[in-house]
């Protein structure tokens, strides 16, 4: 990847910049969802077309970034910050106004799995930069199926489609296999370190 000073002096790309984007994006969609309440339905659909824009936004960088030769290391980074800020804080928000989905609302079970694993890829990238020197958030296939079903599961709560409640499962066993092969390549990456005394 790229060591800190690297990555910030490498100048933004389009598709960077479509990332950033995504980022900016997060507040606005944990206000709506804060404010969503049945005198202000509207705010649940702002939410909605926020959560999709941002989901779309970081389907259009991923090409860009693909068919225009636009990967830099910068982009490796930011892309999966950026997901995992708007995943992370949409379980957090729509559980916290479980009061308002009162019919179809996450269990704490389900969303202390899903943020666990994340938070826990998030301090292993930072053991990683720390020991390395070099900042390792690249998602291989099962990271991105997981995140795949994470979004339908946030689709299905804002949606209330009660019967997304199939991907909670799903999305659970996938999120604990995902964080099994991110901890396995992590340790890979700290014992293949001259840092690392292993």
């Amino acid at each position: 990847m790229c060591s800190y000073r690297e990555c910030n002096t490498m100048p933004l790309t389009f598709a960077n910049k479509v990332t950033v984007g995504r980022i900016l994006i997060v507040p606005f969609f944990i206000a709506t969802v804060m404010y969503i309440s049945p005198q202000h339905e509207y705010f649940r659909w702002l939410a909605l077309g926020l959560f999709i824009v941002a989901v779309v936004s970081d389907i259009i960088d991923g090409y860009i970034a693909r068919t225009h030769g636009q990967k830099t290391k910068a982009g490796a980074i930011l892309d999966p910050l950026a997901d995992k800020m708007l995943l992370i804080s949409a379980f957090i928000c729509l559980y916290i106004k479980r009061g308002y989905f009162q019919d179809f609302h996450f269990p704490l079970w389900f969303v202390v799995a899903i943020i666990s694993r994340d938070i826990m890829l998030l301090l292993g990238s930072m053991i990683i930069q720390l020991t390395t020197g070099k900042l390792e958030i690249e998602a291989n296939r099962s990271g991105k199926f997981t995140a795949f079903l994470q979004i339908v599961c946030v689709l299905g709560v804002l949606l209330q489609l009660k019967f997304t409640f199939v991907f909670w499962y799903v999305a659970l066993v996938a999120t604990f296999i995902s964080g099994v092969i991110y901890i396995k390549e992590g340790i890979k990456a700290l014992n293949e370190s001259p840092i690392s005394g292993g």
